[in-house]
């Protein structure tokens, strides 16, 4: 069977202000290529936002180096409410996104150089390899890791987004989510213990699950593998995340993927108990890119978006647009094109 999920697409990150924090984002994890810069209305998200329309700006910006991107949402109709808590390791909620390097120390010397407080000591993971994590200025969490897929090679010490750590109540209750309906077969470690690189003080089980990257979807090259990394706290009660707050408030609002057939994913996901609660079920805008957006919670109420682009801008100077609703095929679209993408760079 041709696979359903292509890819991350990007996660969205919830700030007050997305031009200093993009311009943040840029210069540490060089996701400097606009796709869309948009303010509309989020019509369809009230479910998540007090049963009210508020309207938003969101930029979703990409590394050509490959992998996902992140959409940076910032409310324009109500001030965000920060999380009350300073939420740890284990919390119900996505605790990090995944950050892909080439090589790990040499990232870490160059981000190190001048970021000293937002920029960690080096880990050793549970499979032998090392990382380290960079926090950002509104204290969301990246951890840097070894990448084994890329697009292109231009002037970035990173990649783009890889995966992400979840903070689950019960592993074994979220895995079937994972492995029958998005398709993560293979597990490169299951470990329960202390671990340095979360905190050393609670016992954590930690399951890391990858997709290799396929050439299948319009954009698998570009997005390359994902990796999903489980985590479950025990000796004390995980908090969750967004409790009492809206989606798009600061923080990692969601985690979004690529995909390829949504009926064909929304029936996977019904058949586990996971029902779309949100489905824009036919092309929606996102300024100058649009598609079918879908949404589903995780059995801790974490939001997973899922997207099917229609549309996509590769040079918006010249009006010149992909229409992949008349893709009868799944091959990926030629390299020469999407690297175009960098022509819409932003320094």
């Amino acid at each position: 069977m041709s696979q359903i999920i292509t890819g991350i697409q990007q996660v969205g990150i919830g700030v007050t202000d997305v031009n200093i924090a993009w311009e943040w984002y840029r210069t540490m994890f060089g996701t400097d290529v606009p796709v869309f810069d948009d303010v509309a209305e989020a019509k369809l998200m009230t479910r998540y936002t007090g049963n009210e329309v508020h309207s938003r700006r969101a930029v979703l910006a990409l590394n050509m180096n490959g992998g996902g991107g992140f959409e940076i949402w910032q409310f324009k109709s109500r001030e965000p409410e920060h999380c009350t808590f300073d939420h740890t390791p284990g919390d119900l909620g996505i605790n990090a996104v995944k950050i892909k390097c080439r090589n790990i120390t040499e990232a870490h010397s160059k981000l190190l150089s001048g970021n000293t407080d937002s920029v960690s000591q080096l880990f050793t993971l549970p499979n032998g390899e090392q990382s380290f994590q960079v926090r950002d200025p509104y204290n969301n969490l990246f951890q840097l890791v070894k990448g084994d897929s890329w697009f292109q090679k231009h002037n970035s010490t990173t990649g783009g987004v890889c995966g992400a750590m979840i903070g689950v109540s019960d592993i074994e209750t979220a895995l079937p989510l994972y492995t029958d309906a998005l398709g993560f077969r293979e597990t490169i470690y299951d470990e329960t213990g202390t671990f340095t690189d979360l905190d050393p003080e609670y016992k954590f089980r930690r399951i890391l699950l990858r997709k290799k990257q396929r050439d299948e979807g319009a954009f698998s090259r570009l997005f390359g593998h994902i990796d999903i990394e489980l985590i479950q706290v025990f000796g004390r009660k995980p908090q969750k995340i967004y409790h009492e707050r809206f989606w798009g408030d600061p923080g990692f609002i969601h985690i979004c993927f690529d995909v390829n057939n949504m009926d064909l994913l929304k029936e996977k996901c019904r058949e586990l108990g996971y029902h779309f609660t949100v489905d824009s079920a036919s092309t929606f805008d996102m300024g100058e890119a649009a598609g079918r957006f879908s949404y589903i919670e995780d059995p801790d109420g974490t939001l997973i978006e899922f997207v099917q682009a229609h549309k996509l801008p590769i040079l918006k100077k010249w009006g010149w647009y992909i229409n992949l609703k008349k893709r009868k095929h799944q091959k990926p679209l030629p390299d020469w094109m999407l690297k175009t993408m960098s022509f819409n760079r932003v320094k």
